[in-house]
């Protein structure tokens, strides 16, 4: 079988995984095409971090000073109870890693840092894909039809080509037992660089700052049944959240009220994506698309640019053979995707207590952690974070 060189690579995607991967293909002599369904880069979203290898990442990409400049610098969150004393607190290097920023200023610089070399196509997705002995042919849902040599899925949880290259995604998918919800509200706790917590059995509310203060974020993770949502309907969601979030104290009826105006509402399952093989033929898969570990791992943005990473000096390396490359990038990252997994699965119980007991168990725990070593606090979180080399 002749191979000819990889040239051309489409991405779907235009969060972090794919610039990411844009940004050293580009570097690399490739030519990078981007498409995203939404209309424009999108700007909102929730606080995302960096520890360990993924910080060597940003730096080989030479972000790390434009990442920094933008660092959330977020200190503490507070526990605290219906009538906002604090009950315990969570340190900031539990919750934000060694770097924190939002998740919409990241995307922001991995688009400046790629436009020059990266075809972009906003507002457009990919509907079908045909895969040809020299190529994939590409029809994309505005009619649009084009032909690359390789696809590679920088989608997320709901990863379009994961559905059209692999199969549904009820197959890869495994739901954690909760929800999140996050979104903008205004910063009406007066929180400096700061977070509070309220917990109910099954949920928690919290409120954290950003944008150096002058806004805040709302975030809920609660159990419950949603059923088969459709992840596109928000007014089915926001009735869901306002139902699990119904006659509880604290600011939690303030939050609820704002969620209605929020301009960037998030929800989605707590789940991981559990896959066998990230590619097929000349189909791959990055980031959350192929391995997402869950919010609670505190590692995905961190998997999503050392696999970017990894898999463009792959493809580098085997220019002529694009299975080769495949394979040893899931190779190389697999114990670090196993490693953030097996963290989160750890994390889920904890996070959201299910009873009064399990609150009460979670805030000792919290309370004690200032009188162990900052080593054995982070311990596993580290360790996992450090599960790779590059």
């Amino acid at each position: 079988m002749t191979h000819h060189p990889i040239r051309t690579v489409l991405i779907s995607g235009a969060s972090v995984a794919g610039p990411s991967l844009a940004f050293w293909l580009s570097r690399y002599g490739f030519q990078p095409t981007i498409v995203e369904r939404a209309r424009q880069l999108r700007e909102g979203g929730y606080a995302v971090d960096f520890r360990g290898t993924s910080m060597e990442a940003l730096r080989r990409m030479e972000l790390l000073d434009a990442v920094k400049a933008e660092a959330t610098n977020m200190g503490d969150m507070y526990y605290v109870d219906r009538h906002d004393r604090e009950v315990a607190t969570m340190p900031a290097a539990a919750f934000s890693g060694e770097l924190e920023i939002m998740r919409g200023d990241l995307a922001r610089i991995l688009y400046d840092a790629t436009e020059a070399g990266t075809e972009y196509i906003f507002g457009d997705s990919i509907a079908e894909l045909t895969e040809l002995d020299a190529g994939v042919e590409v029809r994309f849902e505005s009619g649009m039809r084009r032909s690359f040599d390789l696809v590679i899925g920088a989608d997320g949880l709901h990863s379009n080509v994961r559905t059209l290259a692999f199969g549904p995604e009820e197959q890869f998918v495994r739901d954690l037992g909760l929800y999140a919800s996050i979104f903008t509200v205004p910063n009406r706790l007066n929180l400096d660089y700061s977070g509070r917590l309220f917990s109910a059995p099954g949920t928690i509310a919290g409120v954290y700052s950003a944008r150096q203060n002058r806004e805040a974020r709302a975030l809920m993770f609660f159990d419950g049944d949603f059923g088969d949502y459709d992840y596109r309907d928000f007014g089915a969601q926001k009735q869901f959240v306002r139902q699990r979030f119904a006659g509880q104290g604290w600011y939690v009826p303030q939050i609820l009220a704002d969620m209605e105006f929020a301009p960037d509402f998030y929800f989605d399952t707590i789940s991981q994506v559990v896959i066998e093989r990230w590619s097929r033929g000349r189909v791959a898969l990055l980031g959350d698309a192929a391995h997402c570990a869950s919010p609670l791992s505190g590692m995905g943005t961190g998997m999503a640019v050392v696999g970017a990473y990894i898999l463009a000096h792959e493809l580098n390396a085997s220019r002529d053979d694009h299975q080769v490359a495949f394979t040893n990038y899931q190779r190389k990252l697999q114990p670090f995707v196993d490693a953030s997994q097996t963290l989160a699965h750890k994390a889920v119980g904890g996070f959201v207590p299910k009873g009064n007991f399990g609150i009460w168990m979670r805030n000792l725990m919290m309370k004690l952690l200032p009188l162990m070593p900052a080593d054995m606090v982070l311990k596993e979180a580290y360790a996992a974070a450090n599960a790779i080399s590059i």
